[in-house]
Parts: C-alpha cells; structure tokens; sequence
C-alpha cells in the first residue's frame, strides 16, 4: 500500500484536497464492492498541514488534517493542492513547505501538484528545465515567476519521472488516475475510471483556454503593435510595417515583440485569428468557411489545421462543445 500525503495550505481550493483524497482512497475498493468482491485498498491517504493545525480552504471551509506533515512517514506521493490566486511565497509557513517537500523528494517521494499548486512545486526549484502544467489562466503569473520552468498549459498533465503537475481545477482526478495508472496499472485505472466517470485518457486542456495576451509590461511600442494587430487581425501582418512604425530594425522588433508577449509575431497573429474565430463558432451559425474567411484566412484547410493544433479540437467539435446558439 503507498502512502499519500495531501499538502493543505491556508486559502486551498477545497476540491483539489478532497477530490484526490477520494479518488486514491477508492482505488480498489469502490469497483471490487461493486462487483460484489472483498475490498482491497491500494493507497493510505492522508491530510496534512505544515504545523498539524487546521485550516481554512478559500471557500473558507475547515480543513482538519491528519497530522502534521513532519509526521508523515516518508511518503510515496506528495499531492500540493492548488491556493489559485492566493498563492503568497511570503508566507513563513510555505517556506517551511518549500522545504519539507525538498526533502521529502530527496528521500524518493514523488511530487504532483495540481492547478496552481504548480507554483509551489515550482518554487522547490526541482522543476527548472522542466515541463510542467497549471490552469491557462495563471500562465502569464507562472512565466514571470518561473521562467526556467517548460509550460505547457495545453496539456492536463506532464510527467517529468517523479515530478507531476495537473492543470485545472478539474484536472484533479484527471491526474489522480493517471498516478493511480503509474503506480498499480491500467486496469486498475480503468477500474477507477468507471467507477468514477472520469475519462482515463484525457490529456489536453487547450480546448478550453482562452488566449489573454500578455500586456502586462512597459514596452509602449510593442503595446502600440499588438494593438494594431488586435485590431487588423483579418489582414495579413507585414513585420517590415510594424517594425517601421516603431523605429526599429526588423530583428530588433522581433526580438522585442517576443521578450514582452512571450510569443512571436507570427504566432501572436496565429493566436488572434483563432480567437476571433472560436468566437465565431460559439456565437454564430457560420460555417467553417465563412468564419475562416472572416478570420483572415482564404486557405480553409490550413486553417482548420491551424485552428486543431491550437485548440487540440476541430472546429465541429469545438462548436459542439461550446456553442451557445
């Protein structure tokens, strides 16, 4: 039996305790009972908290854990649920946890954060030069903060050996079974899977996400750039105009543009016209066609390739989804 320490902080987000202490704790136990078999539990897991002490989740819901995480005897897995946006590096007590679980990996544990868990499992240091995964929405804070770390928020879950990061909220029962998969097997996944009605083989969160630009920095030209192009999205981007506009090289504009957004030009304009068009496909009754032309796009299959290497769905299938006519 492996033993899993969930890692509770002040202003957690309760569903990422509970929701992998349920899927653990069940995992061999909730399929055999229905089936009709004796129970045979696969994992010991338990709430913990830096002092032992309780506290609240953001929902300020008490959190009363096990016991402190110093009196956990060298566990298999560590779990850091996510604190979202409430996430203090300055606090003492997540320097005390910083610590503790740097030592706890160094004694063979494995770590696996879920959401914005990523930024203390980050802020371990164990995972520069890594990939690593949290909600779309906290991308921008993560690049800032950690800017050695691979992010890949397309993806639910990354898998870096004895590193683990779960995406959203959401992602974590996604991951939850994907460790329950490592650790005792497919089929028992699959078990757990049925049981709970999660999809085992669920990987990518980029259907979901939202382009947000990154604006939050003082290059006025570059602001001034990404503005025209937000509003001239349909036209084809000549870097020579941009770059002219604001006074600059192209190869110094370039390297501007992707030091503030983070993306390139290229991209940044890729990113627009599937914005614009997911618009489309949730609002509207265009077809595919209408709604590439619309984007700027007169290739239409080039532009659904596009539209799936950035959404990991077709446009059918995104409309389907979301669609809100």
């Amino acid at each position: 039996m492996k033993n899993v320490a969930i890692l509770a902080a002040e202003n957690s987000v309760l569903s990422t305790i509970a929701s992998p202490m349920d899927m653990f704790l069940q995992a061999g136990v909730l399929w055999n009972v229905t089936m009709g078999k004796m129970p045979s539990p696969l994992f010991n897991a338990k709430i913990v908290t830096s002092d032992g002490k309780p506290v609240n989740a953001v929902s300020n819901v008490p959190i009363i854990p096990a016991c402190s995480m110093h009196d956990m005897e060298d566990p298999d897995l560590v779990i850091i649920p996510s604190q979202g946006f409430f996430f203090d590096p300055r606090e003492k007590s997540h320097g005390d946890r910083i610590n503790w679980l740097k030592h706890c990996y160094e004694k063979g544990s494995d770590l696996a954060s879920v959401c914005g868990g990523a930024f203390t499992l980050a802020s371990t240091g164990l995972l520069d030069g890594k990939t690593a995964t949290t909600h779309w929405g906290l991308a921008a804070k993560f690049k800032r903060s950690f800017p050695n770390v691979n992010l890949r928020t397309d993806l639910l879950v990354t898998d870096e050996g004895r590193l683990f990061c779960g995406g959203g909220i959401s992602a974590d029962l996604n991951l939850s079974l994907y460790l329950i998969r490592k650790y005792c097997g497919r089929e028992v996944a699959l078990q757990s899977s049925r049981c709970t009605l999660v999809d085992l083989d669920s990987v990518y969160q980029s259907p979901f996400s939202v382009f947000s630009p990154e604006k939050n920095h003082s290059d006025i030209k570059i602001l001034n750039a990404q503005e025209w192009m937000e509003n001239n999205y349909r036209n084809d981007i000549n870097v020579q105009m941009l770059a002219n506009e604001a006074d600059m090289s192209v190869r110094q504009f370039n390297r501007r543009f992707k030091a503030a957004t983070n993306e390139t030009v290229t991209k940044y304009h890729q990113l627009i016209r599937v914005e614009a068009a997911k618009t489309n496909l949730v609002n509207t009754s265009l077809s595919f066609e209408e709604i590439s032309m619309n984007s700027g796009y007169e290739n239409i299959s080039f532009f659904r390739r596009v539209f799936k290497q950035n959404t990991s769905v077709t446009p059918a299938e995104y409309r389907r989804r979301f669609c809100q006519i």
